[in-house]
């Protein structure tokens, strides 16, 4: 089952993104197995390149979580709702 959060009578699904291989003509297995539905399809860049900043910034979140500093899920979602609020 899926995590959802409702606000305002809108129900938001937490999907994880799935990556697939494609070779651009035939359908992925992975396409198939899919139930019936809406989905959003994007390009991804395997080329991305974190800067020195960025990399810093999640060397500095990870050590903050294993020290146990991190949020819940349910802390996290809370402030995802308040910000879709307004």
């Amino acid at each position: 089952m899926l995590p959802v959060a409702s606000e305002g009578g809108h129900r938001y699904h937490l999907r994880m993104a799935h990556v697939m291989n494609w070779d651009g003509k035939n359908l992925p297995d992975e396409i198939r197995s899919l139930p019936p539905g809406r989905y959003v399809v994007e390009p991804f860049e395997e080329e991305l390149q974190l800067t020195p900043e960025e990399e810093e910034g999640l060397r500095q979140a990870i050590a903050s979580l294993e020290a146990g500093e991190g949020s819940t899920l349910e802390e996290v979602r809370e402030r995802v709702l308040r910000t879709l609020r307004r």
